[in-house]
């Protein structure tokens, strides 16, 4: 049961960590510049979030593979919208 709890907790507590960078994103639209963002940074980001999501997904469990989904989404869309500022 404790391990359950702890499992839900850290999982939920990572969902809301996966989604914190979309207050950068919202400081990269407010200030129409994201030369303050390292895209090097949230690119090595992206490949742990896959690296995790594939151990998830290979050990059947999800508490790893759905907020390292969410962060990896999330992240993507930082990179995303950092590169179409620098434009």
């Amino acid at each position: 049961m404790a391990q359950t709890f702890l499992a839900t907790a850290a999982s939920s507590w990572a969902v809301l960590m996966g989604i914190a960078p979309l207050l950068q994103i919202r400081r990269m639209l407010r200030q129409r510049s994201s030369r303050e963002v390292s895209i090097t940074y949230f690119a090595v980001l992206l490949v742990g979030f896959l690296l995790w999501i594939a151990y998830g997904a290979a050990a059947g469990l999800p508490a790893l593979v759905i907020p390292n989904s969410v962060a990896l989404l999330i992240g993507s869309a930082v990179i995303i919208v950092a590169l179409r500022l620098r434009r």
